[in-house]
C-alpha cells in the first residue's frame, strides 16, 4: 500500500489542532505521507483543510474519521459539578455535555466525493456499505485497532490495512469499545507484541503506531512486520504543527510522566501528568464525547492563560526524546537513523 513512499513514515491524525495541512504536506513532500484529522471538525471545515493540503502538495495523503459510538447513559452530574469548580480557576463556564456524531455521515460523503486515497477510522468500524462506497471512489480503507480481536473484525468489514496502535501511543486509544471498568478502557498491548499477534491473526498491510520517535523505532517496526510507521508525538514540536504554546513548552521541558486518563474527553487517552489529570481522573466517567464538550471551554481558557496544568497535554511515552524543527528535517533525520539502525543490525548478525 505504501510502497511508493520514499520514507515509510506517516504523520498521525492528531485532532484538535496539531495536525495541520502544512504539516501533512511537508511530510508528504519529504517522502512520507500523513492523515488529516477530521475529529471535532464540521464537514465544511474538513473540506477546507483537504483543499489547503492539495494546494500545498500533489502527493497522496489520507483523512482520519472518528466513528461515533453509543451514547453513554451514565449520570454526568457529579463530574459536571467538578468541572464547574475547575472552570472558576479560569473565570470560564463549562460546556454543554452533549452527545453528537461528529458530523460523521457528512464526512464520509465528503471523503468519498473527494476520492481521498487513504481513509482511516478510529474508535470503531465503518459499515460495510461505507467501505464499499469508499472502494468505489478509489480509496483504501484503514482501521485503527488495539487488539487482535479488533483486527479480525476489521478484516470482516473489508479493511485494506490496519493501523496497529500500541499502548505507548499518545492521545486517545483507538478502542472500539471503552470498558468503564478498565482504567485503560480495555486490554493493553505493547506495540511490538501487538504487531506479532495481529500479524499472526490476519493477512493485511500493517501500520505501526505508538511511541515511535526515532528512526531506530521505525526500523524496528518494519522488521517486526509493519509496512509503515505512523508518528504523532514525534511531530508535535514540528514547526508546521498546530500544537499550542503551553503544550509545546511542557513537551520541551520533559520531566513529567505520562498516564492514561478519561478526565478531558471521557475516553482513555495518554497525556503528560498535570494537575487537571491528577485531580479529576479518579472521577471521570466513560462518556465520550460528552466529557469532551464539557471540558472544552475550560481547557481553552487554560490555554489562553498559558497554564499547562489545566489542559490536555497529549503525548506518547517517549515524548521527552521527540525532535523539534521543520517537518522535512524530522523526516530526513528519521530516515538516516533508520538506515543506521539497519546497518547496526546487519553488522551484529553478520
Amino acid at each position: 500500500m505504501f510502497e511508493e513512499l520514499r520514507v515509510p513514515v506517516l504523520v498521525a491524525p492528531m485532532a484538535g489542532g496539531p495536525t495541520t495541512p502544512e504539516l501533512v504536506a511537508a511530510v508528504a513532500e519529504a517522502g512520507g505521507s500523513g492523515f488529516l484529522a477530521a475529529g471535532y471538525l464540521t464537514a465544511d471545515a474538513l473540506g477546507e483543510r483537504i483543499a489547503k493540503t492539495r494546494e500545498l502538495t500533489s502527493r497522496p495523503f489520507g483523512v482520519n474519521l472518528f466513528v461515533p459510538g453509543r451514547k453513554s447513559d451514565v449520570d454526568l452530574s457529579p463530574y459536571v459539578r467538578r468541572i464547574e469548580e475547575e472552570a472558576r480557576h479560569y473565570e470560564a463556564e463549562p460546556g454543554d455535555p452533549r452527545w453528537e456524531d461528529d458530523d460523521y455521515p457528512a464526512k464520509v460523503d465528503l471523503v468519498a466525493a473527494q476520492r481521498i486515497p487513504f481513509v482511516s477510522f478510529t474508535f470503531g468500524l465503518p459499515s460495510t456499505t461505507d467501505v464499499a462506497r469508499l472502494h468505489e471512489a478509489g480509496s483504501q480503507v484503514i482501521v485503527t485497532v488495539t487488539t487482535p480481536e479488533e483486527a479480525v473484525r476489521a478484516v470482516e468489514v473489508g479493511a485494506d490495512a490496519l493501523c496497529v496502535q500500541g499502548f505507548e501511543a499518545g492521545a486517545h486509544r483507538g478502542l472500539f469499545v471503552d470498558d468503564p471498568e478498565h482504567p485503560a478502557g480495555g486490554e493493553v498491548y505493547g506495540l511490538l507484541a501487538l504487531l506479532r499477534l495481529i500479524g499472526s491473526a490476519v493477512d493485511l498491510p500493517l501500520i505501526a503506531a505508538g511511541g515511535i520517535v526515532h528512526g531506530a523505532d521505525v526500523a524496528a517496526v518494519l522488521a517486526a512486520g509493519a509496512d509503515a510507521a505512523q508518528l504523532g508525538t514525534a511531530f508535535l514540536r514540528a514547526d508546521e504543527a498546530g500544537t499550542q504554546l503551553a503544550h509545546r513548552k511542557a513537551l520541551a521541558e520533559g520531566g513529567r510522566v505520562t498516564a492514561i486518563t478519561r478526565a478531558f474527553s471521557g475516553r482513555p487517552a495518554r497525556g503528560l501528568v498535570n494537575r487537571f489529570l491528577t485531580e479529576h481522573s479518579p472521577y471521570a466517567p466513560s462518556a465520550y464525547p460528552q466529557v469532551h464538550h464539557l471540558t472544552k471551554p475550560v481547557r481553552a481558557a487554560a490555554h489562553a492563560a498559558g497554564d499547562p496544568e489545566g489542559v490536555n497535554l497529549w503525548g506518547g511515552q517517549t515524548y521527552s526524546v521527540a525532535p523539534e524543527g521543520p517537518a522535512a528535517e524530522i523526516v530526513a533525520r528519521l530516515k538516516a537513523e533508520a538506515k543506521a539502525a539497519q546497518e547496526r543490525v546487519t553488522r551484529r548478525l553478520g
